[in-house]
Parts: structure tokens; C-alpha cells; sequence
């Protein structure tokens, strides 16, 4: 059975007779065979009737909603949907610079290249597949049904060629840019999409050092763009109190709007006296102050501010993206453009203040962690020594979940009711009803997460867990128990998908940090499993020479064909997570892969102990 309606009539004139391959650039026919679903016009596939784009005087990107067609099929319909739920106002950090968060992380190269890739979308057939050169669409290929709609690769660069100066020489020329994780792999859901697994992590934290609660602790960190937005209520969730430092007011108002956040304090002062009065009576609060982080941080260790837990998710993977000291945020983008090179290094040199300062916290009592971005890395080239004197978060508390091939399992309601996601949150209460910690999780989301864009939900899943989730949702999509497809993706940052030595590998017991074989066979595996798109990226959360990682996304349309595919991505996807960490040495994946029957041929080899 294919992915698109057998009705539809083949569209003429594309490509040569073989049918081979055709380059994004020819015309495109329109749709035909479906009345209720005609093809969007290549400037107008916008969803909100608006036929404008943000740039050059264009109007907001919303992403369509319902149930009818805009393209031939199911999978191309939630590629192009989710592209432009990821520009969406409500989600995107700068839409109008095609930015969807991490300080310049993109959906698309240029909007030119978003146009055509709509274009091409709209008219993609069920054995075809679109190529995406780091968001230019550059060709589609005569595939299969079983083969992805479209193919990602952002960012990559040659070994020696990957450094931040030639990244951003050849994005200057116009032929590259950066996709983070899930903005340049489409499947970004807003900040909810960092939520659960910073409310894990914090968890974590609240298990080793507080008695299994955050409650009368006050948690001190900075950022709240897309990703660090999460951190005021992950804390809060957990019973904390948080000081969140943001350089950009802006920032802190948006996450008050969509409820991440509680309060704006006027300066430090304030903020300490808030976060003093709530913990006290153990009632969570989080307060955002505006301020450059690299100076806050400092301060409150200089005046002897009673923290128990620092860590930090600014953009300080680009140092054209973190304030240095000395600068007005208001002429920080301008003086970045003017003297890049002058920038970086005054920005390393802050980032140095800022960890000298973590640290000092560090030495005084506190808990302190490296939320994955870099931050230690930067501040260590700018000469400090002690920048590694703590540790990254997933070494020191997500670890143990990757083994289980645990991760940030979501998914999208393409129709953009609630009603759908709260169909599915039923049938994970359902599905698992013996975990607690997941119920729990489900039930707060969906009291206190606020929807960005479509509605989307998060969880962490594992392996035999996510499977069957899948196919339960592709069950609500056949009975017509939710009202259109569902999207199933996963955030880049999991358990066998990535090679990041400053985060989800760092510390591997058997010294393979920097191996980036694991997420190029995850991207392989993935497209040989029947993923309806797959990506990899280099550079996400960390930086540019510093990670390698792939995503997939597999869309629940309710037809056999659906279910099958999904069965194999969400058991093989999870799989390579349990297949690397066994493989590392680690005894509890191992375990895992008994109990579960994952095939490991050289299960029980004795491997190196980078301990020893």
C-alpha cells in the first residue's frame, strides 16, 4: 500500500522518462486525483491564507491544520507541516531570520530554499524522496514507499575544516548552515521539547544530594532561549526555587507568557530576596532577572548567595551568540558582525568568569553540572584551568537511562487539536500504567505545559517501550480516536544517536567518546527501518567540531503500512542506544539486551576500561 492516495494521478514532465532523478529547481506539477486537497501555490503554503512568509516584508509561517491534504501523502504532508510549525511566532525563536532556537540554529538555509522545499513537498510523490543539503532542497530521487520522504544533512564539514571561523566562512558564501538538532531536522516542538529531560535531570539532582525533592533549595542558572527555557519549571515541577540570568529581556518575558516561568525580579537583589522568601517556606518560584551572566554569576558567588545547585544552558556553544562582559546587549549583534574573531575571544574570556564562578560554587557546597553546551570547553581555550572540575550532565545523571535505550521520545498532533494529544496521554497512562515517574510526568504536562505551535507532548521512552506507543497511536489514527496523523519524533540529543564528547558521550567507560560511527549507522539503520524522514547534523548543542548526531521522524497515518514501519524505527531506533552502551562495557545495557532479546554478537567480549 503506498503512503499517498492510489487515485492520484502522476504528475507530468517530472524528469526523464527512467525517472531516475529530477533537481528541486524544475517546475512542479500540481496535484491531481484529490479534489479536497489541491496543491498550495509555491508562496502561499503558510496556513494561515496569509499566501506571505516572514523576510522581505513577508507575513508569519503557521503550519496548516486539519485533516486535509496539501501534498500526495501523509509523510510529505507532516514534513511540510512541521517545517513550518518550527518557524511558527509562537515557537521560533527569530522566524523572521528562519532562527528556530540555540542562538542560530535554522530550518531552512535561505527563503528561497524554503519556498522550493514547500514547492517540492507539495508534489513529492510516494517513491520519491527530497534531498536537503543543509536546507537547500537539491534534488529528489526515484525511491520506494519504504524509503524516507526526505533526506537531511546540515552542517557537515571535513575534520580538519570544522572550525567555527570556516563554518561561518562558507555560511557567508551561502553554502551551508547550521541546523542545531531538531530546528534544521524539523521536528522542534518549542521548549516543551527540552522539558521533560531537564526535569529528569533534576530529578536526578533532587535523588543524589536533597532526599528526592528540590523543595527549600534554590537552583542558579542562565538562559532562557528555546532550550534553557525549560529550566524554571523543570526546577519548579521538582519543588525548587530557581534564579534564571538572561541577558535578553525579551527572553525572560516569553517564557513568563508561555508559563515556563513565574516572576521577572528587577535586579539581584530582588531576585535573591524572592528566591530567600520561597524557600523558606519551600514553595516552588522561578524568578528570571535580566543580566549578563558572565558578571551575575560572579556577583552572587562574591556576596555569599545561598545556592545549592548552579549549572547554565546559554548559547555559549557560539561564541557569537554568549554577551561578553563590557558589552550592551543591544550592540552585541553588531559587534559580532563587525570583529567575529575579537568577539570570540572576549566572549571565552567571559565564559572563563563564568565557570571560575561555577566552580567557586562548587568549592563552597553546591551541586554543579555542565548542562551540554559547551561552556567548560570555551572557558578552557580562553586558558582557565579548572574548567573541567565539574561535571556534564549526562555522565553524572542520564546515563544509567541510555543503557535502558531510554530518551526524548514526542510526538505532534498534525490536526493542531489538544483534544489528539490528550487522547495519547491517555494511552500512555494506559500502556504503562506500572511507572509512576512516567504517569506523574503526564499528568503535570498536561496540567501546566502550554502548546507552542502544534500540540506536541514529550516522554521519555525506552527500548520495548517506544514500539509499542507507536503502534497504539497509529491504532487512535485508524478508529478516527484522534482526528488526523500523528508525527513521531525524538529530540537528536538520545541514546545511540550522537557522538558528543562535552555531553552524551562524555565519559564512556571504554574511552569511545569521540567514535562517530554510532550515529551514522542510527541514521542508516533508520532509513533502512522505514523512517518517513531522516537527518544528520554536526554541531548541535555543542558547537561546531565538537558532536556528530542524527534524528528520525516516522508519521502515524493509521494504515497497515504505517504500523509496520513504525514497529521496525521505534525498535530499532531505541536498539542502537542499548547495542553502543553494551558494546561500551556498560553491565546494566547489557542486561538490557538479555532481557529484551537485542541481538549484540560480540556481547561478553572483555573491552578496554578507560578507567584503568
Amino acid at each position: 500500500m503506498a503512503d499517498d492516495d492510489s487515485t492520484s494521478t502522476p504528475r507530468s514532465a517530472q524528469g526523464s522518462a527512467k525517472g531516475s532523478a529530477r533537481t528541486s529547481d524544475e517546475a512542479s506539477g500540481g496535484i491531481s486525483g484529490r479534489a479536497s486537497a489541491p496543491a498550495p501555490e509555491p508562496a502561499s503554503a503558510h496556513g494561515d491564507g496569509s499566501g506571505a512568509v516572514p523576510g522581505a516584508g513577508r507575513g508569519p509561517v503557521r503550519a496548516p491544520r486539519g485533516a486535509t491534504l496539501n501534498t500526495r501523502g501523509w509523510p510529505q504532508e507532516a514534513a511540510l507541516r512541521m517545517l513550518m510549525n518550527n518557524l511558527d511566532p509562537e515557537v521560533a525563536e527569530h522566524p523572521e531570520r528562519l532562527v528556530v532556537y540555540g542562538g542560530s540554529g535554522k530550518a531552512a538555509r535561505d527563503w528561497p530554499s524554503f519556498d522550493a522545499i514547500v514547492r517540492e513537498l507539495t508534489t513529492l510523490r510516494a517513491d520519491e524522496t527530497l534531498l536537503v543539503q543543509s536546507g537547500r532542497p537539491v534534488g529528489v530521487m526515484t525511491t520506494h514507499e519504504w524509503a524516507p520522504r526526505v533526506l537531511i544533512a546540515n552542517s557537515n564539514l571535513v575534520g580538519d575544516w570544522a572550525t567555527w571561523p570556516e563554518f561561518r566562512r562558507l555560511e557567508q558564501l551561502g553554502l551551508t548552515m547550521y541546523g542545531q538538532m531538531t530546528a534544521g531536522s524539523w521536528i522542534y516542538i518549542g521548549t516543551q521539547g527540552i522539558l521533560q529531560g531537564t526535569y529528569e535531570t533534576f530529578a536526578a539532582v533532587a535523588a543524589k544530594r536533597f532526599g528526592g525533592s528540590l523543595a527549600g533549595t534554590i537552583t542558579l542558572t542562565a538562559g532562557l532561549g528555546g532550550m534553557g527555557g525549560a529550566q524554571p519549571l523543570a526546577v519548579t515541577m521538582n519543588g525548587g526555587v530557581a534564579v534564571c540570568v538572561d541577558c535578553d529581556p525579551r527572553g525572560v518575558e516569553r517564557r513568563i507568557a508561555h508559563g515556563y516561568l513565574d516572576v521577572r525580579a528587577d535586579d539581584l537583589d530582588e531576585a535573591l530576596r524572592l528566591a530567600y522568601e520561597a524557600r523558606d517556606a519551600r514553595r516552588p518560584l522561578s524568578i528570571g532577572v535580566v543580566a549578563n551572566a558572565a558578571e551575575a554569576v560572579p556577583a552572587l558567588l562574591a556576596r555569599g548567595a545561598e545556592i545549592d545547585v548552579v549549572t547554565d544552558q546559554t548559547s555559549a556553544h557560539d561564541p557569537l551568540a554568549y554577551l561578553p562582559l563590557g558589552v550592551a546587549f543591544e550592540d552585541m549583534a553588531a559587534l559580532a558582525r563587525k570583529d567575529p574573531e575579537g568577539f570570540t575571544r572576549r566572549a571565552r574570556e567571559s565564559m572563563a568568569r563564568h565557570v571560575e564562578a561555577m566552580v567557586g560554587f562548587r568549592d563552597a557546597g553546591a551541586e554543579v553540572f555542565d548542562y551540554g553546551n559547551s561552556i567548560r570547553g570555551e572557558a578552557s581555550l580562553a586558558g582557565y584551568a579548572r574548567a573541567f572540575d565539574f561535571p556534564g550532565f549526562v555522565p553524572a545523571y542520564i546515563r544509567p537511562l541510555f543503557c535502558e535505550g531510554k530518551g526524548p521520545f514526542r510526538w505532534a498532533a498534525l490536526s493542531g487539536d489538544p483534544a489528539d494529544i490528550a487522547a495519547t496521554d491517555r494511552a500512555v497512562l494506559d500502556l504503562f500504567p506500572d511507572n509512576e515517574p512516567l504517569a506523574r510526568w503526564i499528568r503535570m504536562a498536561g496540567e501546566r505545559v502550554r502548546y507552542q505551535g502544534l500540540p506536541a507532548r514529550i516522554c521519555w521512552l525506552g527500548y520495548g517501550e517506544r514500539d509499542r506507543a507507536g503502534e497504539r497511536f497509529n491504532d487512535l489514527v485508524a478508529s478516527g480516536e484522534v482526528s488526523a496523523p500523528l508525527v513521531i519524533g525524538r529530540d537528536h540529543l538520545d541514546c545511540g544517536s550522537v557522538a558528543s564528547p562535552y555531553r552524551e558521550t562524555e565519559g564512556m567507560l571504554d574511552g569511545s567518546d569521540a567514535i562517530a560511527d554510532w550515529p551514522l549507522l542510527n541514521a542508516m539503520v533508520n532509513v533502512a527501518s522505514g523512517a518517513s524522514w531522516v537527518s544528520i547534523h554536526h554541531g548541535g548543542g555543542v558547537g561546531i567540531g565538537r558532536s556528530i548526531h542524527a534524528g528520525q521522524v516516522t508519521v502515524a497515518d493509521g494504515t497497515p503500512l504505517a504500523g509496520e514501519k513504525i514497529r521496525r524505527v521505534l525498535t530499532n531506533d531505541p536498539g542502537m542506544g542499548v547495542i553502543r552502551h553494551v558494546d561500551a562495557g556498560y553491565d546494566r545495557a547489557a542486561e538490557v539486551a538479555r532481557e529484551r532479546g537485542v541481538r549484540v554478537p560480540m556481547a561478553g567480549t572483555e573491552q578496554p576500561d578507560a578507567r584503568a
